[in-house]
């Protein structure tokens, strides 16, 4: 039979008593439904016991810790989800559960928390893989890894449950082998210590910090706790006395208060010995005394009666109630000369000053130590999100609606993936496979072929996202394309690999980079039908001396398509100024704001358009147009009365119409479309002009049965040529496509 802690209630045979630990927890802890509770305690003690049976059973008792993780949370007021989540997690992780089964039966809030959870367990396993740092201080590494797991909570309670299992895990691992202990310790003090902290769960940051200092240092944590053991008794008498002293004190006052003695834990005792090499004697704080009072006036009045008591030391006073540190922390902080000619540490404070500093709203900013770097912006934002959701938590009574409907809405600037040895590399969104061989040796960049995301086969255009392992194929006769340059192509998106590739293909041959020169930019003059413009002009404008050198500065990446085509466009600009025909060299000027009242409503055309009085929509309504007869099309909100009793008699009438910027001058563009003939191919060109918001006016698909080929002439209406370059481009991607071409009236 499973056994548990001793001081959780329990039956004759060792197994925890459900019926009292529930009455226990709900005599201290407002919780809902204890029925689902009891529920999922039944389940985790069912699993563990066929698990047993089956001798499956794992070597750290997962009852024992689903409940210490159920207690933990319970002190945080987490809700039911949490806890039944905390109590099931371990059965999940080990396989004996699934997450389907726990979304059947406990719903699907649990199952999401649980698969966060997991999640973060999977990152600390994939970076616990490799201990050999190549890219960088192993400190780096630390501090992408914990930037990794904040970019992945999009819900606070995700982390307070890993820190409730990471708590037990290092409480766990007493007895483990030592390579173990440390393996764990190194994961909690690096990462889950300043995750506490940062969320301002102090009294998880003390434990996790004693504990991994344990497992890290053993003989400094045995000095400090044998110079500690020699003078627990008198300590504890002492403290006691100052205590009743303190209270006496208040009652015959009036003022009623909290008072006890605070023990400074281990590892803060030998980090301020060594930051500022003082003996252990020199601690004064090691004697501490919190005071807590109902009102902020009684604050005051108590540090007047402390110091009535016993000798204030000089300087050694703070007042940050009056002066707030950064964080919002409040307290008063004196040092007196106590009983007995010993130097004694009090705080005051009122019961919500103390519960902001201990439950999260208020605790220090930046982690002492190893966190005091972190200035990156998405982190902090993503931070001071989690932060204010714990403070919100407090007041809120529909904690599952809330918890549900919220998610963080900072918009990350870095992504976190993993190399194959398990190292953290940090980079900007939308960064592909090529970005991530580049950051990681320019030489794997110029080698690669191809990339796998968690060991499948993706595209060189993938976007990565943060967790992901990535690994990067490469060969020996592998080389960069030119076609990663092109702005539109997708492949790079970071300086850093665009220079690189540019770097290599001008390392190449003269001879070769002008001839690739030359065939990329023929090739996209003629896509765009500009074959009849002179390009020593071009060559001249962009301060070349000959056309080669203009065609070995694009070969070598140098110089790109884009401005070419732009000085190409002026000199059509110039040679057509006559004709009607789009030259599509800028945006039309018309597309300026004309300020508040310049509203344009997307859907009606060039009809004029005017807004309901009964209704008065604004914009960012939720609108519908009704065509009236001889005065073109009324507005109105979509949940008008009168609109629906329209929509009821005439519903012909009533159009879908939304809010939109005024748009520029759009102009006609004729293209031509050459590819394999396949099923669906007409159906992607329309889904992909339609994702670009590309109006298409006309159509006409040819196909040829002798050679399997088609041939679509399309007619689109663009408002430039850079518009009308993108859109060929993306649909030169498209499978089974050969060239895109744009044809000009009379060609």
């Amino acid at each position: 039979m499973v056994k548990v802690r001793e001081d959780h209630p329990l039956l004759h045979d060792g197994s925890l008593d459900i019926d009292r630990w529930l009455q226990e927890v709900s005599s201290t802890s407002d919780l809902h439904k204890p029925e689902e509770l009891r529920e999922a305690l039944e389940l985790a003690k069912k699993l563990s016991d066929e698990a047993i049976a089956n001798r499956t059973y794992w070597s750290i008792d997962s009852v024992q810790m689903g409940i210490e993780m159920a207690q933990t949370l319970i002190d945080l007021r987490l809700d039911n989800a949490s806890i039944i989540a905390s109590i099931l997690y371990r059965a999940v992780r080990e396989g004996r559960l699934s997450l389907s089964k726990v979304e059947r039966q406990f719903g699907d809030e649990v199952a999401k928390l649980i698969e966060g959870v997991l999640r973060m367990a999977a990152i600390s396993a994939i970076q616990n893989s490799s201990d050999e740092v190549v890219l960088g201080q192993r400190e780096a590494q630390v501090d992408n890894l914990r930037k990794m797991l904040v970019a992945m909570i999009d819900d606070v309670r995700v982390a307070l449950i890993k820190l409730a299992e990471r708590t037990s895990a290092i409480r766990a691992v007493k007895d483990a082998p030592e390579d173990k202990r440390r393996r764990v310790a190194e994961e909690v003090f690096n990462i889950y210590a300043p995750l506490a902290h940062r969320l301002g769960i102090g009294h998880l940051k003390w434990e996790l910090e004693d504990l991994s200092f344990r497992y890290l240092q053993p003989d400094a944590y045995k000095k400090i706790a044998s110079l500690i053991d020699e003078k627990r008794l008198a300590r504890q008498d002492y403290i006691d006395h100052v205590v009743q002293t303190v209270r006496d004190e208040l009652s015959a006052a009036d003022i009623k208060s909290d008072v006890y003695g605070r023990a400074k834990h281990i590892y803060s005792i030998w980090r301020k010995m060594n930051r500022k090499n003082l003996d252990f004697s020199k601690i004064y704080d090691i004697r501490a005394v919190r005071i807590l009072v109902p009102e902020l006036r009684d604050c005051y009045a108590t540090l007047g009666i402390v110091h009535s008591l016993w000798r204030h030391i000089p300087n050694e006073f703070d007042d940050y109630i009056a002066n707030p540190k950064e964080n919002g922390y409040r307290s008063l902080h004196t040092a007196v000369i106590g009983p007995e000619g010993k130097v004694l540490e009090v705080q005051i404070r009122t019961h919500a000053m103390h519960e902001d500093a201990e439950l999260g709203v208020c605790a220090h900013w930046l982690y002492k130590g190893t966190d005091i770097n972190a200035k990156d912006q998405g982190y902090e934002q993503k931070i001071a999100w989690l932060r204010q959701v714990l403070e919100w938590q407090e007041d809120l009574d529909d904690l599952p609606r809330f918890f549900g409907e919220l998610r963080s809405d900072i918009n990350p600037d870095r992504i976190y993936v993993f190399t194959p040895d398990g190292h953290v590399v940090d980079l900007p969104t939308k960064a592909t496979p090529v970005d991530f061989a580049y950051r990681v040796h320019t030489e794997v960049g110029n080698k690669c072929r191809g990339a796998k995301v968690d060991g499948r086969i993706v595209p060189l255009t993938y976007c990565l996202n943060t967790g992901e392992q990535v690994e990067i194929l490469t060969h020996p006769s592998a080389h960069p394309s030119r076609d990663w340059l092109y702005p539109d192509s997708g492949y790079i998106h970071t300086a850093r690999a665009r220079a690189k590739v540019a770097h290599w293909f001008k390392l190449q041959d003269r001879d070769k980079n002008i001839e690739e020169g030359r065939q990329l930019v023929l090739h996209e003059m003629d896509r765009l039908d500009l074959n009849d413009e002179p390009l020593h002009d071009i060559a001249r404008l962009l301060n070349m001396r000959a056309i080669e050198d203009m065609f070995a500065a694009v070969g070598a990446g140098d110089l790109r398509l884009g401005q070419i085509v732009h000085q190409l466009l002026k000199q059509a600009d110039n040679s057509s100024s006559k004709q009607q025909e789009l030259p599509l060299l800028r945006r039309s000027d018309s597309a300026k704001s004309e300020g508040a009242d310049d509203v344009f409503i997307e859907g009606v055309g060039n009809l004029l358009t005017q807004m309901a009085q009964c209704c008065h929509p604004v914009p960012g309504d939720d609108i519908r147009g009704y065509v009236t007869i001889g005065r073109g099309v009324t507005v109105h909100r979509s949940d008008c009365e009168n609109l629906l009793h329209l929509a009821a008699v005439e519903p012909r009438r009533v159009l879908q119409v939304n809010w939109g910027r005024r748009p520029g001058k759009l102009y006609p563009v004729e293209m031509v479309i050459s590819a394999y003939d396949r099923t669906g191919l007409l159906s992607d060109v329309s889904a992909l002009l339609a994702n670009e918001k590309v109006n298409v006016v006309a159509v006409n698909t040819r196909s040829d049965q002798g050679d399997n080929t088609a041939s679509m002439s399309l007619t689109v209406e663009v408002d430039s040529l850079e518009k009308l370059a993108r859109v060929m481009n993306k649909i030169e991607q498209l499978p089974n496509v050969l060239k895109t071409r744009r044809v000009r009236a009379g060609n």
